[in-house]
C-alpha cells in the first residue's frame, strides 16, 4: 500500500479517491425520489469542540441555533422544505444539564423557525469535549425537481448575502481570547463590529426561500450552501456542471465594516470571502433567460459572476481584468 499524506492529497481529493470503484457520486446532497409527488433530500454534519467551535467565546444557545442552521442551509440549497431533524449530543463531564439545556434551546428555536415537523434528540457520553451531530431531511415537489434545467455558459451565479464577514468576526473573537489569556485588557469595540461577530456566532437564513423560488417560477440548475468559502463552492459547481466559472471581485457583497476591521486584523476581505468559511449563505445558478424575473423577486441577492465554457476554468476576475485561477482549502492546488 502506497503511503500518501492527507496534507498532500487535500480533503476533496481524498474523498474523491475513496469514492473510486463505487457507484456513488461525491460532494452532492443525498436525494431520493419517493413513491409520492416529492423528492427527499438529506444532509448531515458533525461539530467538534476545539475544531468547529470554541466554548470560551461561543454562547451555547447561539451554537445550538447555528448547528441546526448548518443543516437547514443544505436543504434550502436544494430548494427543499425542512421535514425531520435528528440530533445526537456527545457530552463530556465538564458540561452539566444547564449547559445542555441552553444548547438545546437554541436548537429548538432554529427548528421551529424553519418549520421542521419532527425533531429527535439523543445524548451520549464523550471523552473529548462537546460533540454535536445533526442530520435532517427535506422535501421538494417532484414537478419542480424534474424541471431543473441544464446549466449553460453565461448562466448567472448569485449569492444571498455578504461574504467573508463570519471569518473576520471569528478572527476578532480569537484575538480577544488571546488578549484575555495573556492578561491584556485592551478590548476591541465588539459592539462596533456586532454584524461581523454575529455573522459567525448566529448566522440566519430566510425560511421562505424554497417557496419564493417556486412562486416566482425560477428554477436554478444548481444550488449550494456556502460554508467553506466561495472558492470551494464555485469549484464544486464547476465540477458538477462540467463548465467553467468567472467570479468578479468587485461584485462580491461585503458587510460595511469588513474592510476597516480587515485592515486592523491584517486580513484581506476578498481572501476571507473566497476561503474564510462559515458564511452560511446560499449560492444559486440562475438561467440567463430568468434574469428579469429573478431581479424582480429576489432583490436581496447579488449577482457575482457567471458560468463559462470549460476551457475558461474557474477564475476570480479582478477590477483591472486579470483572471486569477481559484484555489480553495481542501482541494489539490493543481485542480
Amino acid at each position: 500500500m502506497s503511503e500518501t499524506d492527507f496534507i498532500e492529497l487535500g480533503k476533496m481529493e481524498a474523498i474523491s479517491r475513496l469514492y473510486e470503484g463505487t457507484p456513488f457520486t461525491p460532494f452532492i446532497t443525498s436525494c431520493l425520489e419517493t413513491a409520492g409527488p416529492k423528492y427527499l433530500y438529506s444532509a448531515s454534519r458533525t461539530f467538534l469542540e476545539g475544531i468547529d467551535f470554541d466554548l470560551v467565546y461561543f454562547p451555547l444557545k447561539h451554537l445550538g441555533y447555528k448547528s441546526v442552521t448548518a443543516i437547514t442551509g443544505e436543504l434550502y440549497a436544494s430548494l427543499s422544505n425542512p421535514a425531520t431533524l435528528d440530533i445526537v449530543l456527545g457530552i463530556s463531564a465538564k458540561l452539566d444539564f444547564a449547559y445542555i439545556d441552553e444548547l438545546w434551546k437554541g436548537m429548538a428555536r432554529a427548528a421551529v423557525e424553519h418549520g421542521f415537523k419532527q425533531v429527535s434528540l439523543d445524548l451520549v457520553p464523550s471523552r473529548n469535549g462537546l460533540v454535536i451531530s445533526v442530520s435532517g431531511t427535506g422535501l421538494r415537489s417532484l414537478p419542480t425537481g424534474k424541471r431543473r434545467p441544464q446549466a449553460k455558459s453565461k448562466d448567472l451565479i448569485c449569492v444571498s448575502g455578504s461574504l467573508g464577514a463570519a471569518y473576520i468576526g471569528q478572527q476578532l473573537l480569537e484575538k480577544e481570547k488571546k488578549s484575555f489569556e495573556n492578561n491584556v485588557f485592551e478590548h476591541p469595540d465588539l459592539d462596533k463590529y456586532k454584524m461581523l461577530v454575529g455573522a459567525y456566532l448566529k448566522p440566519e437564513l430566510d425560511s421562505g426561500i424554497p417557496a419564493a423560488f417556486e412562486e416566482a417560477e425560477v428554477n436554478p440548475p444548481f444550488g449550494y450552501f456556502i460554508k467553506n468559502g466561495l472558492a470551494d463552492t464555485v469549484m464544486r459547481l464547476a465540477k458538477h456542471s462540467k463548465l467553467g466559472a468567472k467570479i468578479y471581485a468587485d461584485k462580491i457583497p461585503f458587510e460595511g465594516n469588513s474592510f476597516q476591521l480587515g485592515k486592523e486584523l491584517d486580513i484581506d476581505p476578498v481572501s476571507a470571502a473566497m476561503n474564510g468559511g462559515d458564511d452560511y449563505k446560499l449560492l444559486y445558478v440562475i438561467p440567463i433567460l430568468s434574469l428579469e424575473k429573478f431581479r424582480r423577486n429576489f432583490p436581496s441577492f447579488d449577482i457575482i459572476g457567471h458560468l463559462a465554457l470549460p476551457e475558461a476554468g474557474t477564475v476570480l476576475v479582478t477590477p483591472d481584468g486579470a483572471e486569477l485561477p481559484l484555489k480553495a482549502q481542501g482541494w489539490k492546488t493543481s485542480v
